[in-house]
């Protein structure tokens, strides 16, 4: 059901209990406007997110959204949303307030969700984040296997511009844990799939990290 058939619902079912008495639409409109809410608290933190990463200015009404729409989903029974907006509440955590040991437990709640409903992109956002809190961590072994497994996730559903973006990744913790020429490799191949799909901004991520990583 597309956003305005579920508002159109929900003034149906205001209309049979203002009017027709029928006071089991109430229920039923609660669950009607929790499905419109909670895509678009998720919607609206995503762009704050954007934001943030644009300009670097903090806005707390990122976490609220995203905390919503956890509530909602869990009401609403929907496991793969409730996963997507617990891994954004861990990544405000770990990238907006730089506390990833906060964030770890939102990332690691939200992969057991998403896999449980075989939801293959949050598993792959969430098991990148924990690789991250790896590497920040010192546990660089732990952080290839995660960040590895993100990015087989992502070429398994065919996530082009994620894929090339975990190659990114890849390449860093390489280039960190002393092997240069498997960074740079990894680059390659990131800049082969960027290519292939058109990730301008990922491309960009590619070129500065070649500036940034010595041979």
């Amino acid at each position: 059901m597309r956003g305005h058939d579920w508002v159109e619902r929900a003034g149906e079912l205001f209309e049979a209990a203002m009017f027709g008495g029928d006071a089991s639409a109430l229920d039923q409109s609660d669950a009607v406007l929790d499905a419109v809410e909670a895509p678009l608290s998720m919607s609206r933190g995503k762009v704050l997110h954007v934001r943030f990463l644009n300009d670097r200015e903090e806005n707390r009404q990122e976490l609220v959204l995203f905390e919503r729409a956890a509530e909602l989903y869990k009401r609403l029974g929907d496991t793969s949303g409730e996963a997507d907006a617990l891994f954004w509440i861990g990544c405000w955590h770990q990238v907006v307030k730089g506390d990833g040991v906060t964030g770890e437990p939102y990332f690691e709640r939200s992969y057991a969700l998403a896999k449980s409903v075989d939801d293959r992109m949050t598993m792959s956002y969430a098991i990148r984040h924990l690789g991250f809190a790896d590497k920040d961590a010192g546990h660089f072994d732990r952080a290839r296997e995660r960040l590895t497994e993100s990015v087989t996730l992502r070429r398994e559903i065919g996530f082009r511009p994620g894929e090339a973006a975990g190659l990114v990744a890849l390449a860093y913790l390489a280039a960190e844990t002393g092997d240069p020429p498997a960074a740079f490799r990894h680059l390659d191949q990131a800049q082969s799939v960027a290519e292939s799909c058109g990730a301008k901004a990922v491309s960009g991520w590619i070129e500065q990290a070649r500036t940034l990583i010595q041979p």
